[in-house]
């Protein structure tokens, strides 16, 4: 047997700004964390960190 649930969250305007908050904070760690590896891998050529 397989059972299928559809989920739909709707936030209100100040959890909107809360969620909107943390995942621009997210992907703003991430962008940048990435640019450093990028770097990282621009400067020595090697895809593993301390390797």
């Amino acid at each position: 047997m397989h059972l299928r649930y559809s989920f739909r969250i709707e936030p209100t305007p100040g959890q909107r700004i809360a969620l909107a908050r943390t995942f621009g904070c997210a992907r703003l760690v991430y962008n940048d964390a990435l640019a450093a590896r990028k770097a990282a891998y621009k400067a020595d050529k090697s895809g593993t960190p301390g390797l």
